[in-house]
């Protein structure tokens, strides 16, 4: 057993979750909400992956890039919410201290993977728009390959430097985290330590990313906004519709992360439904926002959910036919 003085201390071996209410009437309600919610996320992130794979239409590289995006969803939505739905029935909700790291390490991996993606299609934007006669040599497949990895390695350096801030704090009292589930923020009050360099280089690590990605996306929007007066009526119509839910998007993942990583170690009684809106609620709009304002998407689901059918319809005669 190492030293506390190393940032481990085992006399806590697990955390008890507070939730979002102890109310078991609310508990009940927030088990069925939370739990349409989460299966309508999964399902509308998924959809859109099967359409992009299985679609000849969609090979442009904003739709790789929504795949992966939408793969990202999928994954930060479900670090969280499968606990915050099994512990809204559960009498004690508790989760091991190897656990709980497990939770840290992969909402700030596919959390931070969300960020770059949402950077890449900016990217992917601005050049479509501002450099269109260049677009398809940039742009290439293998340019594309190569960025994804890219952000696939830099999510994983941040969530290590999150993991390892996570390690060095000590827990040698209260084991009862005020949350639904576990993240720097409120495990940094249980420490049994002076958290103050630890926050410091949190709000650096999360809160730098969160902030200098957001401005490098307005900053690329307002850009792109500034060249369409050159464009046609209906190219810049075309693309205002698709920088708008690219912007929605950024807005709506970037609002909560800089107001949760950029301050210090302080709560807020609106901390947990910040947190409940940027860990499953952007995740569930985000599949709406694109392909509701998606022509190009809606159509290949349509062709995709005619073709089953098809299929599922030929099936069935041949069946019968036997």
């Amino acid at each position: 057993m190492r030293s506390p003085k190393y940032g481990v201390n085992n006399s806590v071996i697990e955390f008890i979750l507070f939730g979002l209410t102890q109310d078991a009437g609310k508990q009940k309600a927030i088990f069925g909400i939370f739990l349409i919610l989460y299966l309508a996320t999964l399902s509308g992130n998924f959809l859109i992956v099967v359409t992009i794979k299985t679609s000849r239409t969609l090979g442009s590289p904003m739709y790789f890039f929504l795949f992966y995006l939408s793969f990202a969803d999928a994954c930060f939505s479900t670090t969280t919410a499968p606990r915050l739905i099994v512990d809204a029935l559960s009498q004690k909700k508790t989760i091991s201290y190897n656990e709980c790291m497990t939770q840290v390490f992969a909402a700030h991996f596919f959390g931070c993977m969300e960020t770059f993606v949402l950077i890449l299609m900016a990217f992917d934007r601005y050049v479509a728009i501002c450099k269109p006669l260049r677009y398809t040599i940039i742009m290439s497949q293998r340019v594309c390959g190569v960025l994804v990895v890219l952000a696939w390695v830099g999510s994983c350096i941040h969530s290590s430097a999150q993991i390892f801030l996570a390690l060095q704090l000590p827990f040698c009292g209260p084991n009862v985290i005020d949350h639904y589930g576990c993240d720097l923020q409120p495990l940094l009050k249980l420490a049994c330590m002076d958290t103050y360099v630890i926050n410091l280089l949190i709000v650096f690590n999360s809160g730098f990313i969160c902030i200098v990605s957001f401005i490098i996306l307005f900053a690329s929007y307002v850009v792109i906004l500034y060249s369409l007066r050159n464009h046609s009526a209906e190219g810049r119509r075309k693309a205002l519709s698709t920088c708008t839910s690219h912007f929605i998007v950024v807005v709506l993942f970037f609002g909560p992360c800089i107001f949760i990583y950029t301050r210090p170690p302080t709560t807020f009684p609106l901390d947990k439904m910040v947190a409940v809106f940027y860990t499953i609620g952007t995740p569930l709009l985000n599949p709406l926002i694109y392909t509701l304002r998606n022509a190009e998407v809606k159509n290949a689901m349509k062709r995709l959910w005619s073709r089953n059918i098809s299929e599922n319809l030929h099936c069935h005669w041949e069946t019968s036919q036997n």
